[in-house]
């Protein structure tokens, strides 16, 4: 969109109980400076009135085709055609078929139909309805033309059950519109999602110790890790060595009671012996520990460990790195990659550990050398580097660098996929866990969070969305168009652009190893600055 343009929404409404969310949408999306008109099924208003809409949207709503004032003039062309966007949410099982079949019975579906606008699909309907093989084909085939579907969330149903096809909450539909809108979306970022987040992916409570923990109610209040850990703290200040008590009997042992001592270690013997020949090494007893083969120094490529760490400004710090592409399987043979070959962030794990920092590297599927002084965790899907980020929080900062797919194949084939005839297989994708976004909502935040950006136009704009969409607070964004037959993707060298709440820094052109040391020196001086602070 042209900057300045105040975006236009058509938000269409179906016939659903998820149809009340729809009144909150429309307040967020005027909250974050879009205007939105609505147009309301026969079965929508069941649920919300279009009075409701108006008094939101400060727009009229429009209910029918067979308006005679706004037919007269084409009113449902004029409607598709204003809009930058049209969303239709909540998409109800009958909608969805109505699209995907071109039928054009009310007002609805025939501006849907005379569109020209990107269209936008927000499902809501009953599990059965969604997993229903019509319903999957029908959301296929709209993908297949263009329609941007978005996967229902999984969770409790209005009708009792349980499963995929509940609509996702307002203020994340409300990130997907500014995301294909491409614009900034306010201050719906992470503090207003935290929440969602937290109730989308609670800490997980399995087994009959979960069932007692909701039936039972807590003894004691709820502490916090910090609570927990300065009381004993205080306990073990407290218990000083006194004096020995000997009424319960003699501290040392009896004569004749004490055991033998255990094996030595001859590696471990570092004196000599004087025989007839010379000094010479103690001769093995038999029960011994024999020394064991180590293959070189395992220490060797690690960093020196100085007393004075002055010159290490990460010391005493943990820092988590993403790196390199995730690979999503469609069957044993094929999968879903990308062209990054995760140079750049093996390059940043290694300055991070020469400054000084506890580093651990979270690396898709690459074949680089894992730098000096790294802690190296290998993985290969999306959802592993989700689970494997997770898993490695706390850290003082955390630098995604990662090319993560956005998506991957819904069914994965355990067997190759043959060719049948000359028609494609139909290949059903759906959405990757959003691993910058999730940190950032989540409950171990770092105290630095930076994302990276790979653009190929509108590189800063298109930065400084994702670094408020994401919540985050730095984004690093680079070009990897492909230029003269070459890209940064795989390359030698790179070009960055540092996007802060604040600020907009460009390096120019350079090793990617030194990119790597501009930016932990700028991390370094974010976290002692903030040390400072406190």
């Amino acid at each position: 969109m042209s900057a300045g343009k105040t975006p236009k929404v058509l938000l269409v409404i179906g016939g659903g109980i998820a149809a009340y969310k729809s009144c909150e949408l429309v307040r967020l999306i005027r909250k974050g400076g879009g205007d939105v008109t609505c147009v309301i099924t026969n079965g929508g208003q069941q649920f919300v009135t279009p009075m409701a809409l108006a008094a939101l949207s400060e727009n009229p709503v429009h209910t029918t085709l067979w308006d005679l004032k706004n037919e007269a003039e084409m009113g449902h062309i004029q409607l598709s055609r204003e809009a930058d966007l049209v969303v239709v949410c909540p998409a109800t099982a009958d909608l969805m078929a109505k699209m995907a079949a071109g039928i054009a019975d009310d007002l609805a579906t025939t501006l849907i139909l005379a569109t020209d606008k990107p269209v936008m699909a927000v499902p809501a309907m009953n599990v059965r309805m969604w997993q229903h093989e019509a319903t999957q084909r029908n959301a296929m085939w709209l993908r297949q033309a263009g329609v941007n579907v978005v996967d229902p969330d999984v969770g409790a149903m209005a009708c009792g059950e349980f499963g995929p096809g509940r609509l996702p909450e307002p203020e994340m539909i409300w990130l997907e519109i500014a995301s294909m809108l491409g614009i900034d979306p306010g201050d719906v970022g992470a503090a207003e999602i935290a929440e969602f987040v937290e109730e989308a992916d609670p800490e997980p409570k399995g087994g009959l110790g979960g069932l007692l923990s909701s039936l039972i109610p807590r003894s004691t209040p709820k502490r916090t890790e910090h609570e927990i850990e300065a009381q004993w703290s205080e306990e073990q200040v407290q218990e000083q060595p006194g004096e020995v008590d000997e009424s319960e009997g003699p501290v040392l042992a009896t004569k004749g009671s004490a055991s033998s001592a255990p094996p030595t270690d001859p590696e471990a013997t570092n004196h000599t012996v004087k025989t007839g020949a010379g000094n010479a090494a103690p001769e093995p007893i038999e029960g011994d520990a024999q020394p064991v083969a180590v293959g070189g120094d395992p220490l060797e490529g690690q960093p020196d460990f100085d007393e004075d760490p002055e010159h290490r400004p990460l010391y005493g710090k943990h820092v988590l790195i993403t790196a390199g592409p995730t690979r999503e399987a469609i069957d044993p043979v094929r999968y879903i990659a990308n062209r990054s070959s995760g140079k750049q962030g093996f390059a940043i794990a290694g300055a991070a550990a020469a400054a000084g920092a506890r580093v651990t590297l979270v690396a898709g599927p690459v074949w680089l050398e894992t730098p000096p002084g790294v802690d190296r965790i290998d993985v290969e899907s999306a959802r592993d580097m989700a689970d494997a980020v997770k898993g490695a929080l706390p850290a003082d900062a955390a630098i995604m660098v990662a090319a993560v797919s956005d998506w991957r194949s819904k069914d994965t084939s355990e067997e190759k996929i043959k060719k049948r005839g000359s028609a494609p297989p139909a290949l059903m994708l759906t959405e990757n866990p959003d691993i910058l976004a999730n940190t950032a909502a989540g409950g171990k935040r770092p105290r630095l969070l930076i994302g990276f950006a790979a653009e190929t136009e509108n590189v800063i704009e298109n930065a400084k969305a994702k670094r408020k969409r994401k919540g985050v607070d730095w984004i690093v964004a680079n070009d990897v168009s492909w230029t003269d037959g070459k890209s940064v993707m795989g390359g030698a060298e790179n070009r960055v652009h540092i996007v802060t709440e604040h600020d907009v820094e460009s390096l120019e052109e350079m090793p990617k190893a030194d990119v790597a040391r501009e930016l932990i020196d700028r991390v370094a001086q974010a976290l002692d600055d903030e040390d400072d602070d406190e």
